[in-house]
């Protein structure tokens, strides 16, 4: 609760419509174990010298099809 409540508002300061924010709450709570991996392994990408924003959507894409099952 107390979680979902500092991703709330860590997600408004970033400029994110509301509709998002409750949409990314809701798949997360969905399957929390799936956007552990997926943070872990931007991760990685992060520390072998990729780019925040690259590395995300590069692990986006591979998960793209959990993601939309989660929606």
């Amino acid at each position: 609760m107390f979680k979902n409540f500092l991703l709330k508002k860590m997600l408004r300061t970033q400029g994110v419509p509301e509709a998002q924010i409750d949409m990314v709450i809701t798949m997360m709570e969905k399957d929390p174990e799936l956007f552990k991996k997926i943070a872990l392994e931007v991760q990685e990408k992060i520390k072998s010298g990729v780019d925040q924003q690259t590395a995300s959507m590069q692990v986006m894409q591979k998960y793209q099809d959990q993601l939309k099952k989660l929606v």
